[in-house]
């Protein structure tokens, strides 16, 4: 009878014994030695994910007071974009601003490839939603964001506003243009619609009361540097009561100009204060190659996920099909 691998080579089954032990530990969540600890967790539900992000999120906080610290020490001694001469500073002002919050759903880019398209976060989570409120401020006869929206949900109504065109884009399905709403309004810090206002200019407050709606899904800004004004007047009354803000994610474009880095270090800890965090960033490399007269990326693009309230991107919903 043939003796089996331990008793023809002990020495043998031990070692394979062994490495099998030593895999298994190499393999396990948080085992190597030496590398940076990371927090990891192996809860597959939303809320978990949520709070893996923050915690990452947190830790990039910290950083930033570190690089604050590193090249000002105080944030009114740090450029937004310091001169190239030496001792060359490696950075910029949106180095202290990354986009370090992950997106817990499908992250996609909807609308054109260049200039028009946003970055979404969990588009599916509004596909069924029978009140899907999609508000959006720039249109300038580009409209691809507001098709495909369109055509990924079933029942998402769109408000659209722009006091510079007369109409979206081309690109809105004529079969869906029922599910549309435009006006040529501008959106500002403070109400001017009376009679001699050219353009009109309505808060998203006054907006929302006259649309009769409580709460947007999707909200998309891009209003030339008028965003500084029109979201503090909007966010800070939600800051100080600590009320959720009334939309669940933000597509903005945010024009530097005229900004020095503490205003806009102070307009940012705002956005945060109120639950806003960015999961998408990119610099609007079209300004930036065209623009000879300063020759700074003053423009970039930033998604935001609103933490707070039970909006449907951070609390399970189910909606009927």
């Amino acid at each position: 009878m043939a003796q089996n691998a331990w008793q023809r080579s002990p020495k043998y089954a031990v070692f394979i014994v062994v490495a099998i032990i030593t895999t298994i530990y190499l393999l396990a969540p948080g085992s190597s030695e030496g590398t940076a600890v990371t927090t990891t967790t192996r809860d597959a539900t939303l809320a978990s994910r949520l709070t893996q992000s923050n915690q990452i999120y947190d830790r990039l906080l910290e950083y930033r007071k570190g690089l604050i610290k590193k090249f000002g020490p105080d944030p009114k001694n740090i450029a937004l974009f310091p001169e190239d001469v030496w001792p060359w500073p490696p950075y910029t002002v949106w180095d202290f601003f990354p986009a370090a919050f992950n997106c817990p759903h499908e992250l996609e880019r909807l609308g054109a490839l260049g200039d028009g398209g946003k970055w979404v976060c969990g588009l599916s989570r509004v596909r069924n939603k029978p009140d899907c409120v999609v508000y959006s401020f720039g249109i300038n006869n580009e409209s691809s964001f507001e098709s495909e929206i369109l055509q990924g949900t079933k029942h998402c109504e769109i408000w659209g506003y722009d006091f510079s065109v007369k109409s979206f884009g081309p690109e809105i399905p004529a079969n869906m243009a029922q599910r549309t709403h435009f006006s040529a309004y501008g959106l500002g810090g403070e109400d001017k619609n009376g009679p001699h206002d050219n353009p009109p200019m309505f808060t998203l407050k006054s907006l929302m009361k006259h649309n009769d709606h409580k709460h947007i899904d999707i909200l998309k800004i891009d209003i030339e540097g008028w965003e500084f004004d029109t979201l503090t007047t909007l966010i800070k009354p939600y800051v100080d009561s600590g009320e959720p803000l009334p939309f669940g994610q933000l597509q903005l474009e945010v024009h530097l100009w005229n900004k020095s880095f503490p205003q806009f270090l102070e307009w940012w800890e705002m956005l945060e204060a109120a639950g806003l965090r960015p999961f998408w960033t990119e610099p609007n490399l079209v300004y930036q190659t065209y623009n000879k007269k300063t020759g700074t990326a003053d423009l970039a693009e930033y998604s935001f996920l609103n933490l707070k309230g039970d909006n449907a991107f951070i609390k399970d919903h189910h909606y009927p099909y």
